[in-house]
């Protein structure tokens, strides 16, 4: 094998599928065991009554995560407020935005996919201009990007990687890795292995020039989508890979310099495995809750519904107005009485910001907690 050079364009990185035998006892076992895990999700996501509400709550915090793993970091209660307002310029930091951008590409890319049933080049540069609010597409052939190690590593600022670089080339590439991932004849591979190969081939290629970690993530949680493996997007492989970020960038580098396929697979077949564990024990929590809070609230309150309870447990901060216009209220006398109730009762409390009163859902804001 030809020396790796990590300073010269990775020019040489070879087309899928690999050429290697790659999938030995120990990786099918892991598949099998993350395969079963995918589909004891895919279960539990239809329990929920709305479950566009799990992907707006689960979701927030994948997107929270996904920024932290690029040093992007914002606090929970800057989130929350932005979010209830439903707009991304309510956010007052450029962090804030930054993981709602990420959010709203995660569900531009989710309706496009549902739309055209398959993943293409122009849905994957419609995600990544979401994510970083630009126009740009691939990045040219003249741009000289490279990885280098961050300030807080030994050797900061060493190049560690240097992608493919040149006229076509990252086009081509690019090509290569989606006809792998939806040509089902020509490639033969179960869905879920073709999404772990897909994704240190897609961080490999780094087609644009910044966004490539949280684009190719979010295109893992399409392509499950794509392929029925998930009705909605809510693996949130984020937490686990910030949590082993290490061992991630580590596996990433160990194909590129040795091939070393093994331990990349079983990495982030680990992380769908215990991912989707962690987050069909979100939902049965969230499901207990709503249960409980509906029946305490419908004992004390003729006026509680169940769109109500389903419309406090969509995200964990509400405005007023909001409950105000599901429940066609008219009256602010008559809203300030009910949020009154709701305050009484435990189910919200008031946090006052500047002019403007937010209301929390304490017990869900406890269960979205990692």
């Amino acid at each position: 094998m030809k020396k790796f050079d990590r300073k010269l364009p990775y020019n040489d990185l070879p087309d899928l599928p690999p050429s290697d035998i790659i999938f030995d006892k120990d990786v099918l076992f892991k598949w099998g065991i993350a395969s079963r895990a995918l589909a004891e999700l895919n279960r539990n996501i239809m329990r929920m009554p709305n479950p566009t509400m799990l992907v707006n709550t689960i979701t927030l915090q994948e997107a929270q995560t996904s920024t932290a793993i690029e040093n992007i970091f914002t606090t929970d209660d800057e989130l929350y407020k932005a979010v209830s307002d439903n707009v991304r310029e309510a956010a007052t930091d450029t962090a804030t935005k930054e993981v709602l951008r990420y959010r709203e590409a995660l569900w531009k890319g989710y309706n496009t996919i549902k739309d055209k049933q398959k993943l293409e080049q122009t849905s994957i540069i419609k995600v990544f201009q979401q994510i970083k609010n630009t126009r740009q597409g691939i990045r040219p052939p003249q741009s000289q990007v490279v990885i280098k190690r961050g300030q807080s590593e030994f050797r900061p600022g060493e190049i560690i990687y240097t992608p493919p670089r040149g006229q076509g080339i990252i086009e081509n590439k690019i090509k290569n890795l989606i006809a792998f991932l939806n040509d089902h004849k020509k490639y033969p591979v179960d869905p879920l292995l073709k999404m772990v190969i897909a994704h240190y081939q897609f961080e490999a290629i780094h087609p644009f020039t910044d966004g490539n970690g949280r684009a190719g993530r979010i295109l893992n949680l399409l392509y499950l989508v794509q392929q029925d493996l998930l009705s909605h997007p809510v693996l949130f492989l984020s937490k686990y890979i910030l949590n082993h970020k290490d061992d991630y960038f580590a596996n990433l580098a160990g194909v590129t310099t040795r091939k070393a396929w093994k331990p990349w697979l079983n990495y982030m077949l680990t992380a769908v495995e215990i991912t989707a564990k962690e987050t069909n024990q979100t939902i049965d929590e969230i499901l207990s809750q709503m249960d409980a809070t509906y029946s305490h609230a419908k004992k004390k309150l003729k006026w509680y519904s169940l769109e109500l309870n389903q419309l406090l447990f969509s995200q964990p901060y509400i405005k007023p107005k909001k409950i105000g216009q599901l429940l066609e209220i008219r009256s602010r006398t008559t809203l300030t009485k009910y949020m009154h109730e709701l305050t009484a009762l435990g189910i919200l409390s008031p946090h006052q910001e500047g002019k403007e009163v937010f209301y929390i859902n304490n017990d869900l804001i406890r269960i979205l907690k990692p």
